[in-house]
């Protein structure tokens, strides 16, 4: 089990948090904080394997806070837990290991503890996950990479889908397609480019082959059953009939 810090000034989001994590068999002792003066002095005091911090706190910010644990030895993982979806950027610029918005969500936050756990077990097996700036209603987003499932054309942009939404990009899918293949990315269909770890089943053999991934069922062209072939070896999945 991993300890963690949960820092935040607005104490019933402290307990949410706290509550939401402390559900989750992996996570032993939660200490709290209401501020970074606080934080900084239970961290003199325990020792914690990961860091849940608010941006917006008085006196000392969760930004700056990062900074001052990331110049210890053995800093913690840091993850920002924030209403403010606009400051990603300068998150990721500090190795945050991911940058939650409230309300959090069961599920994303799961996910985040995954990627914590794992960091803490096998620390010099950590690689620096490729950040994408996306659009969203005219405002600029920063998503990661590992968390985009499928990517689908439209014309000269490209459509990212998430767990949480879906983002256009201008970039072109056979780019993509390039650009990502090292990340587990299979080109399906001219205008489909997923994931191979998201993907919940394949049915190659049929009139109509497809692949699933959660609740979308995505077509897969006839020249590209071949290629699917050979990536089952490497992955989870199995084809359906």
């Amino acid at each position: 089990m991993i300890n963690v810090l949960v820092a935040d000034d607005d104490l019933p989001a402290v307990e949410e948090i706290a509550f939401l994590l402390g559900r989750d068999p992996r996570i032993g002792t939660i200490h709290r904080a209401t501020s970074g003066a606080e934080a900084l002095e239970l961290l003199s005091r325990h020792t914690v394997e990961a860091a849940f911090l608010d941006i917006h706190m008085p006196g000392l910010s969760g930004l700056e806070l990062a900074q001052v644990i990331g110049r210890s030895p053995n800093p913690p993982v840091v993850v920002f837990v924030t209403a403010d979806d606009d400051r990603a950027l300068e998150a990721f610029e500090l190795a945050a290991v991911d940058y939650l918005l409230k309300p959090l969500r069961t599920e994303r936050l799961t996910r985040t503890v995954d990627r914590v756990v794992e960091l803490v077990a096998h620390p010099a097996a950590a690689e620096e996950v490729e950040m994408i700036t996306v659009d969203q209603g005219g405002t600029s987003r920063i998503i990661r990479l590992d968390e985009v499932k499928f990517v689908q054309a439209q014309g000269d942009y490209a459509r990212l889908h998430t767990a949480e939404a879906s983002y256009l990009i201008r970039v072109p899918l056979a780019d993509l397609e390039q650009r990502w293949a090292d990340s587990g990315f299979v080109r399906i269909h001219r205008s489909y480019l997923v994931c191979m770890q998201f993907v919940s089943s394949l049915k190659l053999s049929a009139a109509k082959p497809t692949v699933s991934v959660g609740s979308a069922v995505l077509p897969v062209s006839r020249r590209h059953v071949p290629v699917l072939r050979e990536h089952l070896q490497a992955t989870r999945v199995r084809p359906l009939p």
